[in-house]
């Protein structure tokens, strides 16, 4: 009796673990046999939101760091006219090292600076009508980034300027300088001097930027694994056909 009773139960379990594994086979089939709605206008635009938003994250987030433009391809080096500068300081004692100083802080000056750039995306992301997210998803492979260039660049440069000079000033960048020029224009017969650092590192750092921004885009577009979420995954399905 007490066999029976266990086969009985064997049998039972048997079945019901059956009928869940064919509940869980229907239930993947329905899903699979579910028509998949049609994108509307608004998921596209929130898509290319989304897709935007984490790569400029992303963006911000790695030349923010430390080293971040330092050590990347976007390192700010010297313009041509402080490069002639600090090439004829390289004999003169207290300044042997002059250059690879100057450009450590150049460069420590637009990680500082790097972050501001977040809130002027955001808001240029947000003001993407359904006509430019559309331009954008079946343009070129830097459409977003060109997009971004265009509604971004004057704000970017007005607010980084600013901040560019006092991330100078923070790593002693612009003393440095002074100090480098001030030296110089003491060599005999050598053409005075004085060009200026902030706008040149403001501009160097938003190219910098935008090409973080647009190595993003390239691999959103061309990597299905780099589409987080069901909706960028959808939308980019549409670029990819």
């Amino acid at each position: 009796m007490r066999l029976l009773t266990i086969i009985l139960l064997m049998g039972l379990f048997s079945c019901s673990t059956q009928a869940q594994g064919l509940k869980g086979v229907l239930d993947k089939a329905k899903a699979a046999a579910a028509p998949v709605l049609p994108l509307t206008e608004e998921d596209i635009a929130e898509g290319l939101k989304q897709a935007l938003d984490q790569g400029l994250k992303e963006a911000v987030s790695q030349l923010a760091r430390e080293n971040g433009y330092l050590e990347s391809p976007w390192k700010i080096m010297l313009p041509e006219e402080a490069q002639k500068v600090v090439s004829r300081l390289r004999v003169v004692p207290g300044f042997a090292d002059a250059e690879t100083r100057l450009i450590e802080k150049l460069n420590r000056a637009a990680e500082d600076a790097a972050s501001e750039a977040g809130p002027i995306f955001v808001d240029a992301i947000k003001k993407m009508s359904f006509t430019d997210a559309m331009d954008i998803l079946m343009g070129d492979q830097d459409a977003a980034t060109r997009y971004l260039e265009r509604s971004t660049y004057a704000s970017l440069y007005d607010s980084f300027r600013p901040v560019i000079i006092q991330s100078l000033d923070k790593v002693n960048a612009r003393k440095y300088w002074q100090e480098i020029v001030s030296a110089y224009n003491k060599i005999p017969l050598v053409e005075k001097v004085n060009p200026e650092l902030d706008d040149y590192v403001a501009q160097r750092a938003l190219t910098g930027l935008f090409g973080v921004v647009e190595a993003g885009e390239k691999k959103i577009r061309s990597d299905q694994a780099a589409r987080s979420t069901e909706l960028l995954k959808r939308v980019f399905a549409k670029q990819d056909k």
